[in-house]
Formats: structure tokens, sequence, C-alpha cells
């Protein structure tokens, strides 16, 4: 029942509480984004939703336009000024994604919406974790987030999917407060967050 109607309407409860905060943050980091890493300050990008259906995520920019000789971007960890740092290091980045949520794209708690061109890649029990929408924050994030294997992480996502309750969201939405104020498994060693995904060998 939780699975079906009742995690919907507490997504739009707590989206609608947390509202006036968001919408505060958003107006107080727009233009200190737009000063410190130009335009665009929203960043979009196609992600895979409940069974696999595309969408498109929105953060807030925390990289530069950074480019080599060639005009090249430079890759993610070189284009991570300190102030985008800050921002995925207090999730602040995330902020945005409440309006996927508010569309009925994402959920608070669910599996990370990775990229599209991982699913080809997922096994079978893997690609479990698209049964239900995508998270901000999810089962996996609030145990070592980015500094754990994707094995363990997908098997965690495939877990929630299993284990879900109103209860359990609740937890998960604690821990992950905890987390962010203790800005712990942010990246994965010499990556900006983790290492791509490549399948099971």
């Amino acid at each position: 029942m939780y699975k079906r109607f009742g995690k919907r309407c507490f997504d739009l409860l707590i989206t609608l509480l947390m509202a006036p905060l968001v919408i505060l943050l958003l107006l107080i980091l727009y233009p200190l984004v737009r000063y410190r890493l130009g335009a665009p300050v929203f960043f979009f990008q196609k992600r895979p939703g409940r069974h696999g259906k595309p969408f498109y995520i929105v953060k807030l920019r925390s990289m530069s336009n950074a480019r080599d000789a060639h005009g090249e971007l430079l890759p993610d960890e070189d284009r991570l000024t300190p102030f985008g740092d800050f921002l995925r290091k207090t999730s602040l980045d995330e902020l945005p994604e409440f309006w996927n949520i508010g569309k009925g794209e994402m959920s608070l708690v669910g599996p990370r919406p990775l990229r599209m061109d991982y699913l080809p890649l997922y096994s079978a029990h893997q690609n479990r974790r698209h049964e239900i929408r995508p998270g901000l924050t999810g089962w996996a994030q609030v145990h070592g987030r980015n500094i754990t294997t994707w094995p363990e992480r997908l098997n965690r996502d495939v877990w929630y999917v299993d284990n879900m309750s109103i209860v359990l969201d609740l937890k998960i939405l604690c821990r992950t407060l905890l987390q962010v104020f203790r800005k712990q498994g942010i990246s994965a060693p010499n990556h900006s967050t983790m290492p791509p995904f490549r399948g099971e060998r």
C-alpha cells in the first residue's frame, strides 16, 4: 500500500512543508552561483526514472566551464571549484530536485538516478532499482554514498526496493541530514564523485 499510494503522498507532504525553505535558499544561492561559476545557473541532465523512462534532473551548477588549449572541457576534477565543492559537500546543489519530486519524476527516498548509458550494463538484479521512482537520497547514500563499490551500492538500491516503508524512509531522511552535516562520503578517492560504472566483470 505504501509503495503504491502512501509514498507519493509522503513525498508531496514533505515537499510542501520544505518549499518555503527551499525557495529561500535558492533565491540566495542563485546570484552566488551566477557570480562564482557563470551561466547557466541550473544544470539539466537526462537520467533514467521509474522503469528506465528518461527525465531531466535539475541541479545547481557546481563546475566551471574551464577548457584546455583545444577548447575541450577539462576533466570534472579540474572544473570543480572550491565554491562548487562546497555546494556538493552540503548537498545544496541538489535543492532544485524538489522540482522533480513535485512533478512526480523523483521521490524523496529511492535509488539515485544514474546515467542513461549505464542502463545496458546492469544485471537483471541490478536493474530492479528502476522498479520505483529514483530518490533525492537513498539507502545506498546513507551507507557510504560515493565511497562504496558499485556492487555494494546497487545491491543496497535493490534491498530498498524490497523493504521500503514510511519508517525506513524517515530513518533514511534523518541519517541523510546527519551525513550532510558531517560531509561524509562525498567523493571516491581521486574522483569528483565516483568512478564510472563499467558493468559486472
